[in-house]
């Protein structure tokens, strides 16, 4: 039998803006059903490479093929959302519109999957107030279960856990592992070891890309030197280096 084809692939992809570039000629793979945690400093080119895997911006030289149709997107958590004069059932529902429209009423099959959602992050309880007065950790599970709802093979995470609370953190992985378990791939960004440790597949990039594999053959001391420099260390009692990274969230 022929293996199964990649969900994604990408064949000497770069990205640039202007004169500065995001990406330098990626060459990767990613199997149906994986989880891929994409690891490096600031300006690494993780947050580029999600977009670019959600269909949001287009390479710059190279091929990238998505044989996944109607990515779901969950941005990097922002203040700015405070404002959104949305309640978060209403924020849920936005989860629909690829595949209904913007015109078209949600059916009940719809309102099912919204409440089957927000029922695997939590958030039933919270669904008619307003998604503004919600704590960081809320927003970012209603978000998630935003995604949920888009009913997609193709699930892209900037950052989901980053500043959150534990139980929130601990639910939103969970939620990773279970849609990998049905055969969904996952994608996302972290500066968390611990939390890339986690998933099937590590990228490590500085632009470049560093290295692919599992954890264990990624997140060496040899390769985060390389992506990080003088900024990791080795602890004498770890397997596992220690990143002095920018957002320092105590990993």
């Amino acid at each position: 039998m022929n293996p199964p084809s990649p969900s994604v692939a990408a064949e000497s992809v770069s990205v640039s803006f202007g004169s500065r570039p995001a990406l330098e000629s990626l060459t990767f793979e990613l199997a149906r059903g994986s989880s891929t945690a994409l690891v490096g400093p600031n300006g690494s080119g993780k947050t580029t490479l999600l977009r670019l895997l959600a269909g949001l911006i287009g390479p710059t030289s190279g091929s990238v093929s998505v044989t996944i149709d109607r990515p779901a997107f969950v941005v990097q958590r922002t203040n700015r959302r405070a404002w959104m004069p949305l309640t978060a059932r209403e924020v849920l529902r936005m989860g629909r519109y690829a595949s209904r429209g913007l015109v078209r009423r949600l059916d009940q099959h719809d309102h099912e999957v919204v409440e089957a959602a927000a029922a695997r992050l939590d958030v039933a309880d919270v669904v008619d107030r307003q998604f503004g007065e919600l704590s960081g950790g809320q927003q970012q599970r209603v978000l998630v279960a935003q995604a949920l709802a888009h009913d997609s093979d193709l699930l892209l995470l900037d950052e989901p856990i980053t500043g959150l609370d534990i139980p929130s953190q601990d639910r939103i992985l969970e939620i990773v592992a279970e849609e990998t378990a049905r055969g969904a791939t996952v994608v996302m960004s972290t500066h968390h070891l611990e939390e890339a440790q986690r998933c099937s597949t590590v990228l490590l990039l500085a632009t470049r890309l560093i290295a692919v594999g599992t954890p264990s053959e990624v997140l060496t001391a040899d390769h985060l030197t390389a992506a990080y420099g003088d900024r990791v260390l080795s602890v004498a009692d770890s397997s596992t280096p220690v990143v002095l990274d920018e957002h320092a969230h105590g990993h």
